[in-house]
């Protein structure tokens, strides 16, 4: 029969898939010796099942589940439900990868109407007990029940309004007892349901509330946002319950071992005195500096010190650690490897190899590629500070620049961003049910909570610009407005907000990127040394090829020759060729774009010196050059002299059912001859200026959207010719090459016959993608995202390559090629060629080179590092 259930001293840190993150690491520090409460986890595989089989827990999960307690009953020497010494425990959710905030935890679990008694009898302690009881109550009734916690807090809220309280902790024991009242009044009113005496039915309700909440609104969102798969359910950890709510010696908190913001080699966390752990994370009340309680605990904060020095040694990285302090005794109640951000994230996986705990490789395995792009965020801009009016300051909880217009709640975020607006989250603290409209929002700020708040530690993990703990701001969330010393904002005004000062500004501030650091260089330069791919940049304009190159591009790996052509004389110029009708018309506007691509190409060349450019010689449908408009019309057929109507035949005849699949490409290039000779003129031209000047470019040719070997022999001894004709009239010669964008079906199945004609290819995935599957890339749009919800897709193949349809393809183009030519270079220029997740699959057939946008040139160099460094690990 399946295990279901394992003591702590039954695990360890490799069982991670069966007992959970939180479960397994518990088990390993057991192991470790380190002063752990005692409890049991149940597994993974047992939350999975419960939802698969009627959300039901089986009798014999329940008889695992009565001799796990049995145990822990005689481990602790308290029982449950028991009139001298009852047993508490707290039930939490743990799942393979770590999710803060977003599945559900119950504290105080096994307290009744008598046990309370008792414990207040015990511990001496009437305030302590009944807390405790009300605390369970009240998230009690929110994750089994589904009781809005708002109904609680509300009742709290006025009695320390009533009472002129400042804190939780300013309740008395009579108090306490009257809230409890209260709270199971609440009970009755919302579910018609009194609170459950028996322990044991509280235990069974919240193992299936945390069991539930794998699949709830927020969970699920978190997991679509970090690409968690949906299948791995949540473990579910009994745990005997240690009190940091028991009085001035007792308290809470949450520290990692380095700084998960700058990723400083220096222990960074809060905690709160006479505080449970709920209340650190919520951010309701404000936590003291871990270094503080050197002050108020010494001998209990150098254990402390020892305990996080071992885990981060023990465990090679930086650690995210829950502590409680009963009565000056220290217990460890969760550890694992802590969210932080990008910043963090080189520094710590840096140090931790320039330490020797870790190899490079290793370092930069511990590196998302998306972090990059966090890494590299925007700053505002210096001069633009000068006058602006700061309306608050708080804690820089998650760095970044960002603006946007205030809102209050997720579904205000969605509306305004569903609309193109940019929108902060502003909220007293959030919650995890806040985090959809966290992920959506430019910047989070909140008034209350510390650096290691939900919203903190949320916001690290996914790269947003977050302040957190702003008391300058008194946010009503009723009200939806904003108070600070100056005035009062509303849902719609526009702040902005620096993530990495903790600063907020009135209205809004021009950003500029960050500069790279030099721990970021180095790191790069290790992941250029594993890499067996180049990294080259889809870029045609001088701007973009300088950004290509200064994020480290290898060179051109798509310079689009159509895109030169859109605007002014070049515009006016490409459609007198398109228009012209015979050879002869068509020379004096050919002879004014030779001119212009000669001075393009020189430019270009300039830039990329010898790093290598691929030029793909013209591919619009000629449709999207002529004039649509009334207005365009009329002018164009005044800049062509011609009339109107002669115009609109022209255009009439020019028209195609299917344009992107119509006259383009290398059709063009053999029904308009001219116009790819005029563009290998310019190139070999520029190419040979620029020999003379010492720089020794050899440019690579694309012939684009072949089919068939004869259209590319075809197209090469016409080009070859025009190339040798203009080299022996420029006295010079140069080396070239021709190639061809592989991106129809049919070329990927006779890629060996079009190898014999090809200096190189290049894989076209975007019209690959487009003709393999049926889809418009510009339509998919209206269906692609059902198709996702539905399980029709597992992803947008535009974004994801499909690896068992179009990567088989490409898989047979490689090999039928390299067949022919076992040397042939080959590249990818569609966009999935900066997608992490596709890279991988890049790396398996051994290709020369990916080719992305500029700005993701960064991410995609880590990328074939990764890849590199995960097929050698095989």
């Amino acid at each position: 029969m399946q295990k279901n259930v394992f003591q702590f001293n039954e695990g360890n840190a490799k069982m991670r898939e069966t007992l959970g993150g939180k479960g397994a690491n518990l088990a390993e520090m057991v192991n470790m010796g380190l002063p752990v409460p005692q409890g049991f986890t149940i597994t993974t595989q047992a939350c999975m099942n419960y939802l698969t089989n009627g959300n039901q827990l089986q009798d014999d999960l329940k008889e695992e589940i009565q001799q796990a307690l049995h145990t822990l009953e005689e481990q602790s020497g308290k029982k449950f439900n028991d009139m001298t010494n009852p047993l508490l425990i707290s039930v939490r959710s743990g799942a393979v990868f770590s999710m803060p905030g977003m599945m559900d935890t119950i504290l105080n679990l096994g307290l009744n109407d008598q046990t309370v008694k008792v414990l207040a009898e015990k511990t001496g302690d009437e305030r302590f007990a009944y807390d405790c009881y009300r605390r369970l109550l009240q998230m009690f009734g929110d994750v089994v029940y589904g009781i809005e916690a708002n109904r609680f807090e509300q009742y709290l809220d006025y009695l320390k309004d009533q009472y002129h309280y400042q804190s939780d902790t300013d309740f008395t024991a009579a108090d306490l007892k009257q809230i409890v009242k209260v709270y199971k009044e609440i009970y009755q009113e919302a579910i018609q349901k009194e609170f459950p005496q028996e322990p044991t039915e509280q235990l069974y309700a919240a193992i299936e509330a945390v069991f539930s909440s794998w699949n709830n609104h927020r969970a699920t969102i978190y997991r679509n946002a970090h690409g968690i798969a949906h299948d791995l359910g949540t473990a579910v950890n009994i745990q005997m319950m240690v009190f940091g709510n028991s009085g001035a010696n007792s308290g809470t908190g949450v520290a990692f071992t380095r700084n998960p913001s700058t990723g400083e080699n220096k222990l960074f966390g809060e905690y709160l005195m006479n505080a449970q752990g709920e209340d650190v994370v919520a951010g309701i009340r404000t936590p003291s500096s871990i270094e503080h309680l050197n002050e108020t605990l010494p001998e209990v904060y150098q254990q402390f010190v020892n305990i996080a020095d071992k885990l981060e040694k023990h465990y090679k990285d930086m650690q995210d650690i829950e502590f409680t302090i009963e009565d000056k005794k220290l217990y460890m109640l969760q550890t694992r490897n802590g969210k932080r951000t990008a910043q963090a994230a080189f520094q710590v996986a840096y140090d931790l190899a320039k330490e020797g705990l870790i190899s490079k490789e290793e370092a930069l395995m511990r590196i998302e590629p998306e972090m990059i792009d966090q890494l590299l965020h925007p700053v505002f801009k210096t001069q633009d500070l000068k006058g602006a009016v700061v309306i608050g300051q708080g804690l820089a909880a998650s760095p970044g620049a960002a603006t946007g217009k205030i809102v209050f709640d997720t579904l205000q975020a969605k509306r305004l961003t569903e609309a193109g607006e940019k929108v902060i989250l502003v909220r007293q603290e959030t919650s995890p049910e806040d985090v959809e409209g966290m992920l959506i929002s430019e910047a989070i700020v909140t008034s209350r909570g510390g650096m290691t708040s939900h919203a903190a530690v949320v916001a690290r993990g996914m790269g947003t610009c977050c302040v957190a703990g702003c008391s300058d701001l008194k946010v009503n969330e009723t009200t939806r407005s904003v108070q600070y010393e100056g005035g009062t904002l509303t849902e719609g005004d526009i702040i902005s907000v620096d993530g990495s000062k903790g600063v907020i500004y009135l209205g809004e501030i021009a950003a500029e990127n960050n500069e790279e650091t030099e721990v970021f260089k180095e790191m790069m330069n290790w992941a250029d040394q594993m890499a067996t791919m180049k990294v080259r940049a889809n870029a045609e304009t001088i701007q973009d090829i300088r950004t290509a190159i200064h994020f480290g591009a290898a060179g051109i790996g798509l310079a689009r020759t159509e895109h030169m052509f859109f605007e002014g004389p070049r515009l006016q110029a490409m459609r007198r060729l398109i228009l012209a009708n015979t050879a002869r018309e068509r020379q004096k506007p050919l002879e004014k774009l030779l001119e212009i691509q000669q001075e393009d190409f020189y430019q270009m060349f300039k830039e990329v010196e010898t790093r290598g450019i691929v030029v793909r010689l013209l591919d619009p449908p000629l449709h999207e050059f002529l004039p649509h408009t009334a207005d365009e019309i009329k002018e164009v057929a005044k800049q062509a002299d011609m009339s109107e109507e002669e115009l609109l035949v022209r255009i009439k005849e020019l028209t195609e059912t299917n344009p992107m699949l119509g006259h383009r490409g290398c059709r063009l290039g053999i029904t308009f001859p001219e116009i790819y000779e005029m563009q290998v003129e310019a190139i070999i031209t520029s190419a040979c200026r620029l020999h003379e000047e010492g720089i020794p470019i050899q440019p690579e040719i694309m012939i684009p959207l072949i089919g068939t070997k004869e259209e590319l022999s075809y197209l090469r001894e016409l080009l070859e010719k025009k190339i040798e004709d203009t080299l022996k009239q420029l006295s010079n010669q140069i080396p070239y090459q021709l190639g061809t964008m592989i991106e129809i079906p049919r070329a990927c199945l006779v890629a060996d016959d079009i190898a014999q004609e090809a200096d190189f290819f290049s894989f076209g995935t975007n019209d690959l993608t487009q003709m393999t599957f049926g889809y418009s890339r510009d339509d998919a749009g209206k269906f692609i995202h059902q198709y996702k919800r539905q399980g029709i897709l597992k992803a947008d193949p535009f974004v994801h390559v499909d690896e068992e349809g179009v990567g088989a393809l490409m898989e047979m183009a490689v090999n039928k090629g390299r067949i022919t030519k076992p040397e042939l270079k080959i590249g990818v220029c569609g966009e999935v060629g900066g997608d992490p997740q596709s890279i991988q699959f890049f790396q398996t057939l051994g290709l020369n080179y990916v080719s992305c946008s500029p700005y993701r040139v960064p991410a995609a160099r880590l990328s074939v590092a990764q890849a590199a460094i995960s097929a050698s690990n095989k």
